[in-house]
C-alpha cells in the first residue's frame, strides 16, 4: 500500500477516534494526526517499549493507565494513543506533563490538551488495531488473538525478590474467613512486611470450585482476590478511581495468561501493589481516618503550591480545627507534613531521574528553585545537589 493511501487512512481513524496516529517507516515519523492540539508528545516517553513491540498488533500500558496500540510492518509502523478508559487525576496529568518534559508555563495547556482526548476501553481500541492490521497487513486478528504485552503486567509492580512455594500457597479446596480477612487486613492497613512474611511462610490458602475447567479456576479466584483487595484498598485511604483502574488492568492482564504460574505470581504482585500503594499512603503519619484523608489529598496535589485552606474545605473542617486536630492525632503540623511529602518525592526523583532541580521545583510547586533548595534542606538535611551527586 502506498504511503499516501496510509496517510489517508491515519488521518481518518485519528480524526473519529479523537486521539493522535503516527505513522512510521522505520524510525522516520513520516505522518501524524492529532486534533488535541498538544504541543508536546507524550508518547517520547514510551516510544522505546512500542518500538520493543515485534508483533503485528501490539498494546502497551502505561503506569498511569494509558493505553497505547501499535500496528506493524515489514516496512511501517502505526502508533496511536494515548488513550485511557477513564479521565486522568489533576495529579497524574501534571506527573505526565514532568516525565515528558513539559515546561512549567505550558504545563496547563498540555493538561487541557491531553483532557481532549476521547477516553476509550482498551477493547475497543484493540478492535481498531485489529481493523488496521487487516488493512495493512491482510490479516484476520479478533481481540482473542492479541495478548497484553509482557512490560505492561510488568510495570504494575515490581516482582518479589524471592521465589515463594506459591503452588503451595494456592490449592483447590476452600478459603478459610480467617484468612482471608487477615489478607484484607494487611493490604488495609498498608502492612507490606507482614504480606512478605505471610508469602513467605502462607499455609495453604484453598478456593472453591468456581469453574469445571482448571485454569479458568484460578482465573476466577484471581478476579474475586483482586476485586475483595481493591476493596480493602480504598478503605484503607487509596483513591477510588486508581484502586479500581488498577484492578481492571490486572483482571485484563490474568485474562492474558496461559499458565497457571504465570497467574499465582501475578497474584502475589497484585497484592503487593494494594498495600504499598495503602503504606505509601500511610507513611510517616498515625493511621487515623483523618490522617489517611490528609494523606490522599497531598498525594493528589504534589505537583501544586501548598495550599491548607483548600485542603481544610475539601474535608469540610475549618483551617484552624484541621491544622490542630491533624497536630493531636499524629504529632505532626499540617505543613511539616506537606513538605515531607515533597521532599520525599523530590529525593525519588533526584534518585531515579536525570530531571534538572529546576524542572523538579517546578513540578512539585515551589515558588522558587532557592525556596525548593531550604526546605529539601531542612526535610533531608542536605542540598539537592548534595543528595543527587551521593
Amino acid at each position: 500500500m502506498k504511503k499516501l493511501d496510509l496517510s489517508y487512512l491515519c488521518g481518518t481513524i485519528g480524526s473519529l477516534c479523537g486521539f493522535p496516529v503516527r505513522l512510521y517507516e522505520g524510525d522516520k515519523l513520516v505522518f501524524k494526526v492529532d486534533h488535541s492540539g498538544l504541543k508536546y508528545d507524550p508518547m517520547v516517553s514510551f516510544q522505546e517499549d512500542l518500538f520493543a513491540l515485534t508483533e503485528h498488533v501490539g498494546t502497551y500500558i502505561t503506569p498511569r493507565y494509558y493505553f497505547y496500540g501499535v500496528v506493524r510492518s515489514d516496512e511501517v509502523r502505526l502508533i496511536m494513543g494515548p488513550t485511557r478508559q477513564l479521565p486522568a487525576t489533576e495529579q497524574q496529568l501534571r506527573e505526565l506533563a514532568f516525565m515528558s518534559n513539559v515546561p512549567s508555563d505550558d504545563t496547563n495547556d498540555f493538561i487541557q490538551a491531553m483532557r481532549s482526548l476521547v477516553p476509550m476501553p482498551l477493547e475497543s481500541l484493540q478492535q481498531i488495531l485489529c481493523t488496521m492490521n487487516y488493512v495493512i497487513n491482510g490479516e484476520k486478528l479478533s481481540l482473542g488473538d492479541i495478548a497484553l504485552n509482557e512490560p505492561a503486567e510488568k510495570q504494575i509492580s515490581p516482582a518479589p525478590q524471592k521465589a515463594h512455594n506459591e503452588q503451595a500457597v494456592y490449592e483447590e479446596s476452600h478459603t478459610t474467613l480467617a484468612i482471608e480477612q487477615t489478607l484484607m487486613n494487611m493490604i488495609r492497613k498498608g502492612d507490606t512486611d507482614a504480606l512478605k512474611t505471610w508469602i513467605a511462610s502462607a499455609p495453604a490458602v484453598h478456593a472453591g470450585p468456581m469453574a469445571q475447567e482448571h485454569l479458568r479456576q484460578y482465573k476466577n479466584t484471581f478476579v474475586v482476590t483482586t476485586t475483595l483487595a481493591a476493596r480493602s484498598a480504598i478503605r484503607g485511604g487509596m483513591n477510588v478511581e486508581e484502586a479500581l483502574s488498577t484492578s481492571d488492568l490486572l483482571i485484563r492482564n490474568c485474562e492474558a495468561l496461559q499458565d497457571v504460574q504465570s497467574i499465582l505470581r501475578l497474584q502475589i504482585n497484585m497484592l503487593l501493589t494494594y498495600t504499598e500503594q495503602v503504606e505509601r499512603l500511610r507513611e510517616g503519619i498515625q493511621p487515623t481516618p483523618l490522617a489517611i484523608d490528609v494523606s490522599a489529598w497531598v498525594q493528589r496535589h504534589l505537583s501544586e503550591p501548598i495550599d491548607t485552606e483548600n485542603l481544610a474545605q475539601e474535608l469540610h473542617y475549618s483551617r484552624p480545627h484541621l491544622s490542630r486536630k491533624f497536630k493531636e492525632e499524629t504529632g505532626m503540623t499540617l505543613t511539616d507534613f506537606i513538605l515531607t511529602k515533597k521532599s520525599e518525592e523530590a529525593a525519588r526523583l533526584l534518585a531515579y531521574t536525570d530531571k534538572s532541580l529546576i524542572a523538579i521545583s517546578n513540578y512539585l510547586g515551589f515558588s522558587s528553585q532557592s525556596h525548593f533548595a531550604r526546605v529539601f534542606k531542612k526535610y533531608a538535611g542536605m542540598t539537592p545537589s548534595e543528595y543527587r551527586s551521593q
